[in-house]
């Protein structure tokens, strides 16, 4: 009795699992359908499964706007992702070294300061910001939305990577200076390679958040030729009523393969990566 007790209890549970997964990804299903359908009948046809079946939308929806294709667009969005994963991998966890592995004045101090910064809103920093960027001359471009990346300015990697830096055997680093390791070899043939789940973290989630970015790409990006994803989606809905359904969801449905991608290729990095800079640190 205990032992069918125990499946059916299985059972309700997987059953559970699997509606409430269903339900969860209920929109992104119906958003993929909704591309296969022709415009009028997006809205019309209450049922999932198209009753006539286009590929239109993506046609139309890759020709762009202002006569700029979504593969510029695509283009655009990989180049800020590719600078902005980099400079968080190189100055994050440098100065997550920093704070794990080196002393210097005021370290907690210094560590307390950059933590307060995660409880800062963008919306306080954002006119100083853009008034300093529009003086160097930085907007419609890129700068902004990269050099940032490369002074360490996400808070949040630097205190992943520097839990997860913090719970390195120290044995490791003592035989490192007695092999005659300095620190910024220590840091490049030691800590680096075994801190790759906390990297890999940090690459998927700057990607993310990157490639999801639409406010900050808004505000300093007026050009259509360097519109990103996300920017360039906005542009299927028009306020005057005048919306291309249809061509929205196609370029959404492509916008979201990267991100699946990154998701099932690095899956067991980003747990260990969490993991690890959470519980042992």
């Amino acid at each position: 009795m205990k032992y069918k007790y125990r499946h059916f209890n299985e059972f309700i549970y997987h059953v559970f699992l699997i509606l409430f997964g269903v339900i969860m990804l209920y929109p992104l299903i119906w958003m993929f359908f909704s591309a296969l359908k022709p415009n009028v009948e997006i809205f019309k046809n209450i049922s999932l499964i198209p009753q006539t079946w286009t590929f239109e939308n993506y046609i139309s929806g890759w020709q762009g706007i202002s006569g700029v294709t979504y593969g510029r667009f695509f283009a655009n969005s990989f180049l800020i992702v590719f600078f902005a994963v980099i400079g968080n991998l190189l100055s994050c966890s440098l100065a997550a070294y920093a704070f794990s592995k080196l002393q210097f004045p005021l370290k907690n101090i210094w560590f307390m300061l950059m933590l307060g910064t995660l409880m800062l809103p963008i919306h306080v920093k954002l006119i100083p910001q853009y008034i300093m960027y529009n003086q160097f001359g930085w907007v419609n471009t890129y700068l902004p939305l990269i050099v940032p990346k490369f002074l360490a300015t996400d808070g949040f990697f630097v205190f992943l990577m520097t839990q997860f830096m913090r719970a390195l055997p120290k044995e490791i680093d003592e035989a490192a200076i007695m092999d005659g390791c300095n620190e910024f070899s220590m840091y490049a043939k030691i800590i680096m390679p075994l801190s790759v789940p906390t990297l890999v973290t940090t690459s998927i989630f700057t990607f993310l958040w990157t490639w999801n970015d639409f406010f900050s790409q808004m505000i300093y990006i007026n050009d259509v030729k360097k519109f990103t994803i996300s920017i360039a989606l906005r542009q299927f809905v028009d306020a005057m009523g005048h919306s291309s359904w249809g061509g929205l969801f196609a370029m959404s449905t492509l916008s979201l393969v990267p991100l699946f991608l990154m998701f099932v290729i690095f899956q067991n990095y980003l747990v260990e990566g969490i993991t690890a800079g959470s519980v042992k640190g």
